[in-house]
């Protein structure tokens, strides 16, 4: 029951799916965990993996509940997970990055099991119904694209990994979850009257200066008191495919950048917003100068 796979298939090609501005909605049938949540895990699987056969090729839906991983874990799982499809059938394929399965707890706690201070599950879950300058540069750009009064706060919220960060480090390949993040605040109007670099130095500060004293603090304090962590937007991170998200990754604000499937530097970059704010975005020159 914890796990599932799935074998689908559809007349469509990847072109289909990779060549419109806008991802096509028949996406969303492409992830068996379409709208869940974490909370979902009680009754549904905590990894479905569905593989929908296209006309040219094959688009691979991966859905795992956050409550078991954290996306430098998925990822690392989707890349072995690929190693073991291109070894095509030989046992002897050597995985070259083993997870480390060992589970990290702050030191005096018992743990993992918690009592959440909740005693009904509508008190806590909400479901929803729909590189630092390449960050700085859309988070400047999509500030510019909403239009928002020059007194309003805007933040960009970034994921990052404590892994290296924690005294002493957790191995790279920490299977689980080991993320938090961090957060670089200011008004639109003083984001857009500062330059690229400027906004680029914010969003350094905030990563700098998270550190094991920073990763503890929080931690600890959650054990002192828990809560339940809701969804807001900020950016993740990578890896080599063409990628498009699944619904409980798009919200208003949402910015997903990946390694360029074209190599050589470049990079994909998955963007959510209200159609006027994406409609602004796309008229915007400075914008579009630097996308392809």
């Amino acid at each position: 029951p914890g796990a599932k796979f799935i074998h689908a298939a559809v007349d469509l090609s990847v072109s289909d799916i990779v060549s419109p501005t806008y991802v096509p909605l028949v996406v969303q049938s492409f992830f068996d965990h379409d709208r869940a949540i974490n909370y979902d895990g009680h009754t549904r699987p905590l990894l479905s993996i569905q593989v929908t056969e296209l006309v040219d090729g094959v688009f691979i839906g991966c859905s795992m509940n956050h409550a078991i991983a954290d996306g430098t874990t998925f990822w690392h799982f989707i890349n072995t997970f690929s190693e073991i499809f291109q070894a095509q059938g030989d046992t002897k394929i050597k995985i070259s990055r083993s997870p480390m399965l060992e589970r990290w707890f702050p030191e005096g706690n018992n743990g993992p099991l918690l009592t959440l201070p909740f005693t009904h599950q509508n008190e806590f879950i909400t479901r929803f119904e729909t590189p630092h300058s390449l960050s700085a540069f859309v988070w400047r750009s999509i500030t510019r694209a909403r239009r928002l009064p020059c007194e309003i706060v805007t933040c960009c919220m970034l994921a990052i990994n404590n892994r290296s960060r924690l005294e002493p480090p957790l191995s790279p390949n920490y299977f689980g979850n080991s993320f938090q993040t961090v957060t670089a605040m200011t008004t639109a109007g003083e984001l857009l009257d500062h330059g690229l670099g400027w906004a680029a130095w914010k969003l350094y500060q905030a990563v700098v200066n998270h550190s094991d004293k920073s990763v503890r603090g929080y931690v600890n304090d959650w054990l002192r008191s828990p809560f339940v962590y809701q969804c807001s937007p900020h950016l993740y991170p990578r890896i080599h495919f063409t990628l498009r998200s699944g619904y409980g990754n798009k919200f208003d604000g949402k910015v997903s950048p990946y390694p360029g499937r074209e190599g050589k530097g470049s990079v994909d970059i998955e963007i959510c917003l209200p159609s006027f704010s994406m409609n602004s975005l796309e008229s915007d020159e400075a914008f579009m100068a630097a996308a392809s």
